[in-house]
């Protein structure tokens, strides 16, 4: 099961963006959009539309599925290529309709996060990575959570 989230960039109250299937979480997505994200990646991420999984990097067009034979050096090389890069329901998979989804104020944001099945969401504003989840919607600086997570640990 995907923990699913929003990724997104706003400039003023417009607010652009995507779906992420897998691995949502502040320790996963999170750590990766702080860590590898600027804000013209960010703007170029969101450009792209919805993922499947984020990657620490954008990359390029790849196979969704892979041809090779499990165990075998191919499939190894494909793997390990495919784990440092985002796949992309459009880009990769050749699916329609996936589409950045544009919000004119925060607060239609938050209406459309509420109505969804995500647990998180990632938002690039003015350079700063911010988040909200379910249950606590206020906007808060993912830089703040994530230092949460490593005083836990």
């Amino acid at each position: 099961m995907g923990t699913r989230s929003f990724i997104g960039v706003m400039h003023g109250d417009v607010c652009k963006v995507v779906y992420c299937h897998w691995d949502g979480y502040l320790e996963y997505n999170g750590k990766i959009l702080f860590e590898n994200y600027d804000s013209p990646k960010a703007n170029h991420l969101v450009s792209l539309g919805n993922l499947s999984i984020l990657g620490p990097n954008i990359g390029e067009k790849h196979e969704f599925e892979c041809s090779y034979a499990y165990g075998t050096p191919e499939y190894t090389a494909w793997r390990e290529k495919k784990s440092t890069m985002c796949t992309f329901y459009g880009r990769d998979r050749g699916e329609a309709d996936t589409e950045f989804k544009t919000y004119t104020s925060f607060s239609a944001l938050v209406d459309a996060f509420e109505g969804s099945w995500c647990e998180y969401c990632y938002i690039m504003k003015d350079g700063v990575w911010y988040m909200f989840n379910s249950g606590n919607t206020s906007l808060r600086p993912l830089a703040d959570e994530l230092a949460k997570l490593d005083a836990v640990a």
